[in-house]
């Protein structure tokens, strides 16, 4: 059967015309031929342009506040009859609260990407280009009992605004893999890593695109296809078995309908809803 699937980047859209093209290029080569995937960006004016927000970035309440409108396109995709969510980005904003709000199968990037490394290889390790949130990171894979399996992060010797030019310059693309096949040869021997996760999803959508799935022997975790193919295997269960996101324990528990408007209501954050801008 035909889905729907709500794509939510923590990009706006309209600032990366380059990167929104890139993705419009690869994600009909990855979904089911009548899988239809609405793309959808932060509401316009929540970042400057596309100057990467670093000062964002480093600051947990920033953060924090940006992930309201994760929420709000949560609460919308599934009004809208959507039949699943991947939040395109590797911070996974609001994941878990975004699960104890909606019935339908959400997918965070990061999320998924870390916990299915392990079927590729034994010890993964992290790049990325916005080291401001290292920090995060390291508190991230302790709570959820990544620790074990995760091998370190490195920056990819690239910034964002390298990445994004990358992607409408074919010159550019390849002095940027160059320098990011360098960062990985490294993981490879110095950490011992066998499967790396490409941080920020510009970065995972350039090697993809170029089809880097491997370097030094270590698999390039392609990020946003495990997304969108597992939010298509999760409708499938959904819709085969009933299966749906726990309801037991604090942090699961879903609250009734009434409660959840009267408290959006409260704070003003019904206002974000239908905001979130698609392309």
């Amino acid at each position: 059967m035909a889905m729907r699937i709500w794509h939510q980047s923590m990009a706006v859209l309209r600032d990366v015309p380059e990167y929104t093209a890139a993705l419009n290029k690869r994600l009909p080569t990855i979904v089911r031929p009548d899988t239809e995937v609405v793309m959808h960006g932060l509401a316009v004016g929540t970042m400057d342009h596309a100057n990467y927000p670093k000062e964002d970035l480093g600051s947990a309440y920033l953060m924090y506040a940006h992930g309201n409108q994760f929420i709000a396109a949560g609460l919308d995709a599934q009004a809208q009859g959507f039949d699943a969510m991947v939040l395109a980005t590797l911070g996974n904003p609001m994941l878990p609260e975004i699960r104890s709000l909606v019935n339908i199968p959400v997918v965070g990037y990061g999320d998924t990407s870390f916990r299915l490394a392990a079927l590729y290889g034994k010890r993964f390790g992290l790049m990325f280009f916005n080291t401001v949130r290292l920090g995060f990171w390291r508190e991230y894979f302790r709570i959820n009992g990544l620790s074990e399996s995760f091998a370190g992060i490195v920056p990819a010797g690239v910034s964002f605004q390298d990445v994004v030019a990358a992607h409408a310059d074919d010159k550019k693309r390849d002095e940027v893999i160059r320098a990011i096949s360098v960062t990985a040869e490294h993981m490879v021997n110095d950490l011992g890593v066998n499967v790396i996760v490409p941080g920020e999803m510009p970065l995972n959508l350039l090697l993809a695109n170029a089809k880097v799935s491997s370097i030094a022997g270590a698999t390039i975790i392609d990020g946003l296809a495990l997304s969108f193919k597992t939010a298509e295997m999760m409708v499938d269960l959904q819709r085969a078995t009933g299966m749906i996101q726990s309801r037991a324990g604090w942090g699961h528990n879903q609250p009734s309908a009434g409660r959840l408007e009267q408290v959006q209501n409260f704070y003003g954050l019904d206002k974000l809803r239908g905001r979130l801008a698609s392309e």
